[in-house]
């Protein structure tokens, strides 16, 4: 599926699932989320970050709802602590088999955003590899001096601000010097197509999602 189509699906499928509580649905999705993450062979290491973090934001609402609350509601604590999960495991379905670079082209040339949010998206991702390679070398000079300088040390994240920006301006030159304009347009390097298919899906998804969410409690 285009890399816009499944987001914008996971923004519809969150919103919705925010406006009406369906317990029957929120487990559904979570289920089917699962198995489609095990299709696209996710490490069982990443799927069981994804089940255990979110488990304390799922059962602080859980036990909000349940226990401190004058009239306890079974069906409502379930409902909205497993909003978390589908959340969580729906952007995951997405995010698993599309990189960020393959969404900001996407945005760019199927809903015609401006270029420049892309090249920014892809300017900032692929300078925070070297942003981690600045801090061990900030932190490693400072150890030769005898200076330690801890994770959260000011001193540490001052200097590497300053390795950011001049990062950027060097980023922002090497743009200009290859013909980079502002607003103006540009052919298209990697092309992201909207296929029939991914309306169809889209669609039947959707009903699918509605029918399950007025029908099922």
């Amino acid at each position: 599926m285009n890399p816009s189509f499944k987001f914008i699906l996971a923004l519809i499928i969150s919103l919705e699932i925010s406006l009406k509580i369906s317990l029957t649905t929120n487990f559904a999705i979570i289920i089917l989320a699962i198995i489609y993450l095990l299709v696209k062979k996710i490490k069982l290491k990443s799927l069981l970050l994804l089940l255990i973090v979110p488990f304390i934001a799922a059962f602080t609402i859980f036990a909000t709802l349940e226990w401190f609350t004058p009239t306890p509601d079974l069906f409502n604590a379930l409902g909205l602590s497993s909003r978390i999960y589908v959340y969580i495991l729906t952007i995951s379905c997405v995010t698993i088999d599309t990189s960020a670079e393959e969404l900001a082209r996407s945005f760019e040339q199927n809903f015609h955003l401006p270029s420049k949010f892309a090249y920014g998206v892809l300017a900032a991702l692929n300078i925070v590899p070297r942003m981690k390679q600045a801090v061990k070398q900030i932190r490693t000079a400072g150890m030769m001096r005898g200076v330690y300088l801890s994770f959260w040390s000011p001193v540490l994240y001052f200097k590497a601000i300053l390795v950011a920006l001049n990062s950027a301006e060097n980023l922002a030159q090497g743009m200009e010097s290859h013909g980079y304009q502002e607003d103006e347009r540009r052919s298209t390097i990697v092309a992201v197509p909207v296929k029939a298919s991914d309306w169809l899906w889209s669609a039947i998804i959707l009903i699918l999602l509605n029918l399950a969410l007025f029908t099922l409690k």
